[in-house]
């Protein structure tokens, strides 16, 4: 399972500190105990001068020697408005070698070029969730879960241009496929969390799990699946986890079951949060509206 980090701010600058420098940064996530090292992908999104998506991956952990060096440097390139951070704790619902499961294709963000994309949890039914992806299928690239969602959200949002909207219509085609397949023990998905950037002015974070899954890597206090997130006039950090050891509520809980809107405006980053609908699994199939 993954980490994630996102920041958007009211003037061009860089998530360095964030993900790199602070106790408890992106990259020290990456490697917080030997069991729970996020070993398989990196990357670090972010948008140009120009409003294009750029982004940086590695295939390997984070912390390991030849991409530590790969990552600080990505940290400190990406400089913008919105940059988001990914470390990979690849799930495996296709069960492929480890050859097949790593790669750039299959390592975070994913983008559009004009957006960008990252997501930690899993979708154990991706074959299955495919036909609902319409044109968007045949723009899956990898073997990764995580792309599948991508693309049935970003066809969503295409569809309704509203990533609120769009992220809830692809639970419901989750729970869908799920219901399809005769409710089998395994839920339609663990997490869906997810920061979504339709550009360089507007940042979504959508956080939802199923069961218990521990506690956090770096701060054990907090459910793993919980996010969190830091707001102030002038920035917006969104992630897993704290990035560092604040005390005083510095950061405040996105818990399982709500999202987070955060957009530029009048030289300032507005926030708010709100609870999703409910989405709990169900006992009938479910009707599309």
């Amino acid at each position: 399972m993954c980490r994630l980090f996102g920041m958007l701010a009211d003037q061009p600058q860089s998530g360095e500190h964030w993900l790199v420098r602070s106790d408890r940064s992106l990259l020290a996530q990456s490697n917080a105990t030997p069991e729970t090292a996020q070993r398989d992908g990196w990357g670090i999104g972010w948008f140009d001068e120009h409003a294009r998506a750029r982004v940086e991956k590695g295939v390997g952990g984070a912390f390991e020697d030849g991409e530590r060096e790969r990552f600080v440097r990505a940290s400190t390139t990406a400089q913008g408005t919105l940059v988001l951070g990914h470390l990979r704790h690849a799930s495996n619902p296709l069960n492929l070698s480890r050859e097949a499961l790593l790669g750039p294709l299959n390592s975070q963000p994913f983008d559009t070029h004009t957006t960008l994309f990252v997501h930690n949890g899993a979708i154990p039914f991706p074959n299955e969730t495919r036909p609902f992806l319409g044109v968007h299928e045949k723009e899956v690239k990898g073997v990764n879960d995580s792309e599948v969602l991508f693309r049935l959200i970003l066809r969503h949002n295409e569809e309704m241009h509203d990533p609120y909207r769009a992220y809830v219509r692809a639970v419901e085609d989750l729970l869908r496929v799920w219901v399809g397949l005769g409710r089998p023990a395994e839920p339609p998905y663990s997490g869906l969390n997810v920061l979504f950037a339709p550009s360089p002015d507007e940042l979504w974070a959508f956080c939802l799990s199923t069961g218990d899954h521990g506690c956090g890597l770096l701060d054990t206090s907090r459910p793993y699946y919980e996010m969190t997130y830091h707001d102030e006039p002038h920035r917006l950090i969104v992630g897993s986890e704290p990035f560092d050891r604040t005390p005083g509520g510095f950061w405040k809980p996105l818990p399982s079951g709500t999202y987070l809107h955060a957009r530029r405006a009048d030289g300032r980053v507005e926030v708010r949060t709100a609870p999703l609908p409910n989405l709990t699994l169900p006992t009938a199939p479910v009707a599309r509206a």
